[in-house]
């Protein structure tokens, strides 16, 4: 899938990830409403075209290596927004609407606890 970029100024170029080693991108979602982290997922080019086609947040499973949409076994799905990629090319910025929590544990946020 042919993937464009728009700048700042209006100019387009093509988009060309820069997935790592393992052939992922990181990927921060954050809330719409509020700008708030919501959490960190890692999308594969699979991931990322399901993302762009539906409009419903998908990511690679590291543990299951397998394509996941979040919220399919909860109901908590992540509806994009907007969707930007960093100055490399090699992270996304994903602001979406939630469902409802975000994080597996029922928080709203998967940063919930503070490092002292």
């Amino acid at each position: 899938m042919q993937r464009t970029l728009i700048d700042a100024h209006g100019q387009s170029t093509p988009f060309k990830p820069r997935f790592d080693a393992s052939g992922l991108l990181p990927a921060i979602i954050v809330d719409a409403a509020d700008g708030a982290v919501l959490m960190l997922g890692y999308m594969d080019e699979e991931a990322l075209d399901a993302t762009l086609r539906t409009g419903r947040v998908h990511f690679h499973s590291r543990s299951r290596a397998k394509l996941w949409c979040k919220g399919e076994t909860s109901g908590n799905f992540l509806e994009v927004v907007d969707l930007r990629v960093d100055c490399d090319a090699d992270a996304l910025l994903v602001t979406c609407k939630p469902a409802g929590p975000t994080c597996h544990t029922g928080a709203r946020s998967c940063f919930y606890r503070t490092l002292t």
